[in-house]
C-alpha cells in the first residue's frame, strides 16, 4: 500500500483545524485498525473463541442490531462525541459480526458487503460519478428513487418499505410514497380539517352524542378510574379511529418537514426528564414520588417547565 497523504485541512469558524469536507480517513491508520477489528471478531467466532458469539446466527443477532441503532440515535441527540463514537462502534460491530456469521455459514463475507455498497453508491449517484445533472437535493432524491426502482424491479410504490419500521415512521414514509405519485392534499393546511374529521369520528365511537368532552385539564378534580371498552367490536373501531388520527398527525409532520418519530422521541425524553425532576425534588424532602399527591407533583412539574423557559 502506498503512503497515505495527510488529509487537507482548513480553518473552521472557531479557528481550529478541521479536515476539508469529503476528505477520506487516513488509510495508514484506518487499515490496520479495521484489520484488527476483523481479526478480533473472527477469533470470537472461532472454535477457541467465545461460546456466545459462536452460538449466534443472523436471526438471533437481529434484536441487538435494532437496539444498537436506537442507542446510536440517543447518542447523536446527546451531542457527546465520545458517546457517538462508542455507539457507532457498536453498530459497526453488528455489521462485521453479521458478515462473519454469514462467512462461517458459507454464504458471503464482509468483502461482498463492501463491494456491493460501493457499487451501489456509485450507480445511484450518476450526477457525481457519471454525466447526469442534479443540482438540488430533490433532483438527487428523484434520480435515486428511479434507479432504485429499476434495480429492484418493483411493482408497487410501497415495495421496499421495511415492515419492521416503527409505526409512526412508517406512516410518514407510506404517505410520502403516495405523495410522490400525486396522491396528496393540494395544500398542507387541509390536513387540519382532516384531523378534525378524524377526531370527530373517534368521538362518535366513544361518546353517545358524538360530542367531544369539554372537561378542563386540571389536577384540582376528583380522580375517576378509567373503564375499559368491554365490546370487542367497539374496541376495534376505536383502535381504527385512533390509528387514523395518528396517521394524519404523521402527515402533518411530513408536510412541515418534521420527522414524527424524532418529534415523539424528544417529547418522551422531555416528559421523562421532568418527572424525574419531580422524583429528585421529593427525594430532597425525604419522600418518594409514590407518597406525593397529584397536586404536589403537578406543582413541581409546572415549576420545572417555568425553569426550562427561563433558561431558553
Amino acid at each position: 500500500m502506498t503512503d497515505s497523504v495527510p488529509p487537507a485541512r482548513s480553518e473552521n469558524t472557531q479557528g481550529s483545524s478541521a479536515p476539508l469536507p469529503g476528505t477520506p480517513p487516513d488509510y495508514s491508520i484506518l487499515t490496520p485498525a479495521f484489520e484488527k477489528l476483523c481479526d478480533v471478531i473472527a477469533r470470537l467466532r472461532s472454535p477457541e473463541g467465545c461460546p456466545w458469539d459462536r452460538a449466534q446466527t443472523l436471526e438471533t443477532i437481529k434484536p441487538y442490531t435494532l437496539e444498537e441503532t436506537y442507542e446510536l440515535l440517543e447518542a447523536i441527540d446527546s451531542g457527546n462525541d465520545q458517546h457517538i463514537i462508542e455507539e457507532l462502534g457498536d453498530l459497526l460491530l453488528q455489521i462485521v459480526l453479521d458478515s462473519q456469521i454469514a462467512a462461517d455459514e458459507g454464504r458471503f463475507d464482509l468483502t461482498h458487503v463492501v463491494d456491493r455498497l460501493t457499487r451501489k453508491m456509485i450507480e445511484r449517484h450518476p450526477h457525481v460519478f457519471g454525466d447526469v445533472s442534479a443540482e438540488t437535493p430533490d433532483e438527487v432524491r428523484k434520480n435515486w428513487d428511479q434507479i432504485k426502482d429499476q434495480e429492484k424491479q418493483r411493482r408497487s410504490i410501497f415495495d421496499g418499505l421495511p415492515e419492521a419500521l416503527p409505526a409512526l415512521a412508517r406512516a410518514s414514509r407510506v404517505a410520502e410514497k403516495a405523495a410522490k405519485v400525486g396522491y396528496d392534499f393540494p395544500h398542507r393546511d387541509m390536513l387540519f380539517d382532516k384531523l378534525r374529521e378524524e377526531i370527530q369520528e373517534l368521538a362518535d365511537e366513544l361518546f353517545h352524542d358524538g360530542r367531544l368532552p369539554e372537561t378542563p385539564a386540571t389536577v384540582e378534580a376528583e380522580v375517576i378510574a378509567d373503564q375499559e371498552l368491554d365490546d370487542p367490536e367497539l374496541q376495534a373501531r376505536v383502535e381504527g379511529e385512533l390509528g387514523d388520527i395518528l396517521f394524519v398527525v404523521a402527515n402533518i409532520a411530513r408536510r412541515w418537514k418534521i420527522n414524527p418519530e424524532e418529534a415523539l422521541r424528544k417529547s418522551n425524553r422531555k416528559f421523562q426528564a421532568r418527572v424525574q425532576k419531580i422524583e429528585q425534588a421529593l427525594e430532597t424532602e425525604g419522600r418518594s414520588i409514590q407518597e406525593a399527591t397529584l397536586q404536589e407533583m403537578e406543582a413541581i412539574y409546572q415549576a420545572v417547565k417555568q425553569q426550562e423557559r427561563a433558561q431558553r
